[in-house]
C-alpha cells in the first residue's frame, strides 16, 4: 500500500456550496441545453483502436441524435463521418462490422468510399444534373490519443484529448493502453436516472464505504489518493492488506499481483485507478485490465451507459480468472450505483427535497456543476424559468 497518499482534498473557498435543484434533474429543456453546450462541443470515445484493427472495420458511436461512423482505410488512418445518407437521412451503418470496399446505404443504394466520397447511386440518370463531389458525408473531427479514437461533433472542437490528458501521461504509460485488446464486448445499460445524477456519482467517493461494501473490504477510498487536473479528476485505492472475508475478493487479492504483466510497477498491481473526465466519461484501470465508460443522456431522467473492458494480449489461465474476478467485483459496484442512482432520482422528486451542503470529497461533482452552471445559467436557479414550460 502506498503509505504517502493520504491527503486532504482541497477544495477552494467558497460560500457554502450545495447540490443543484431538483428540476435541473428531469427537464426537457435541459437535456436539450446540455447536448447543445455541453456534450456535442466535447470529445467522445467512440472506441479502441484495437475494435478496428483492418480495413473497413468500423464502429458507430450515437449522441443524441447524431451518429458516427468510426472507420478504417484501406492504407491503414481512420476517419470518422457522419452516419447518414445524404440522399434522403438514412442511418448507412448499425453497431460495428465491417464493410468491404465502400459504404452502401440500405435503402436506395448510395455508395460511399471510405473517404466519405459519394461513389455511385442507383439511375443517376433520374437526377438532373447531380454533382456526386458535393454529396459527400460530412467528416467529424477525430484524434486517436491513450489507445483511443475520439470524436467530437461540434462545427468548432475544444482542445484535444491529448492536450487535456498531457498532465497525467505519465502515470498512465506503464498501463500501454495502445497495446489493447478487447476482454469484453461492448455493453449497453439503460438506467432511469438523469445522466448528471450518473455522472454526479462517479466524481465523488463519499458514497463508497456505504454504497460500496465489497469495494471498501478490498481497497482504500480513492478521495484519499485524489488529485485533479482541468477537466479530469484521479482517484487511487490501494488494495488492503487483511483477506476479505467474501471467497472472490480473497482469490482476486491472492492472485492479482502475482499474474500482473512484469511491464506494470508493484505497487500499481496492488491498485485500482480512477479517472473521470468531464463531461461524461470514465476510465478505470485495474492491475488485470482497463474500461471505459460513457454517460449518454437518452431524455430527461433516463441515461444509456455504454461501455468496454481490455487488457494486454494474455491467454493464461491465470489472467483469465484473475479478470473475471475483477469483472465479478466491479459488476457488484455497478449494480449497486445503478441503485443508489436510481433511489436518488426518486428521492429529489420529493416535494420535500431541497438541495443539501456538499462534502470537500465531492469537490470533483462541484467543478461538474460549475461547467452546468457556466453553460446552461438557468442551472443556478432554484425553479425552471417561465420560458422552459
Amino acid at each position: 500500500m502506498n503509505s504517502t497518499a493520504a491527503r486532504p482534498v482541497e477544495t477552494p473557498t467558497r460560500t457554502a456550496p450545495r447540490s443543484l435543484p431538483a428540476w435541473v434533474y428531469n427537464h426537457p429543456e435541459m437535456t436539450r441545453l446540455e447536448y447543445e453546450r455541453i456534450l456535442k462541443p466535447s470529445w467522445q470515445i467512440a472506441c479502441h483502436i484495437s475494435q478496428i484493427p483492418e480495413s473497413g472495420d468500423y464502429v458507430t458511436f450515437e449522441l443524441g441524435s447524431d451518429s458516427v461512423i468510426v472507420l478504417r482505410e484501406g492504407g491503414g488512418g481512420i476517419r470518422a463521418l457522419r452516419n447518414v445518407c445524404r440522399h434522403r437521412g438514412t442511418r448507412l451503418l448499425e453497431g460495428s462490422g465491417r464493410c468491404l470496399g465502400r459504404i452502401t446505404c440500405p435503402y436506395h443504394g448510395w455508395t460511399y468510399r471510405y473517404d466519405g466520397s459519394l461513389l455511385a447511386t442507383p439511375a443517376r440518370d433520374s437526377f438532373p444534373n447531380l454533382d456526386l463531389r458535393e454529396h459527400s458525408l460530412a467528416a467529424v473531427h477525430l484524434e486517436v490519443a491513450l489507445g483511443f479514437v475520439w470524436v467530437c461533433l461540434a462545427a468548432d472542437a475544444p482542445p484535444p484529448p491529448s492536450e487535456m490528458w498531457a498532465p497525467v501521461m505519465e502515470e498512465l504509460a506503464p498501463y500501454r493502453l495502445e497495446e489493447l485488446i478487447p476482454t469484453q464486448p461492448m455493453y449497453f445499460e439503460e438506467w432511469d436516472v438523469d445522466w448528471k445524477i450518473a455522472m454526479d456519482n462517479y466524481l465523488e467517493s463519499y458514497h463508497v464505504p456505504i454504497g460500496h461494501p465489497g469495494l471498501n473490504r478490498l481497497f482504500t477510498p480513492d478521495y484519499e489518493d485524489q488529485r485533479g487536473v482541468p477537466g479530469i479528476a484521479r482517484g487511487f485505492s490501494w488494495m488492503r492488506e487483511p483477506p476479505s472475508s467474501r471467497w472472490s475478493e480473497r482469490l482476486y487479492q491472492k492472485y492479482v499481483g502475482a499474474v500482473t504483466e512484469p511491464h506494470l510497477p508493484e505497487p500499481q498491481r496492488r491498485s485500482w485507478r480512477f479517472y473521470s473526465c468531464l463531461p461524461n466519461l470514465g476510465l478505470d484501470i485495474m492491475p488485470e485490465q482497463m474500461d471505459f465508460f460513457q454517460v449518454l443522456p437518452r431524455g430527461p431522467g433516463k441515461t444509456l451507459i455504454r461501455g468496454a473492458a481490455f487488457g494486454v494480449r494474455d491467454e493464461r489461465r491465470e489472467m483469465r480468472l484473475v479478470r473475471w474476478l475483477g469483472n465479478r467485483i466491479n459488476m457488484a459496484v455497478n449494480k449497486e450505483d445503478r441503485a443508489l442512482c436510481e433511489r436518488l432520482q426518486r428521492g429529489i422528486r420529493d416535494s420535500a427535497y431541497r438541495p443539501g451542503p456538499l462534502s470537500t470529497i465531492e469537490t470533483w461533482m462541484l467543478e461538474f456543476h460549475d461547467l452546468l452552471r457556466a453553460r446552461i445559467p438557468e442551472v443556478a436557479l432554484p425553479e425552471p424559468p417561465a420560458r422552459f414550460a
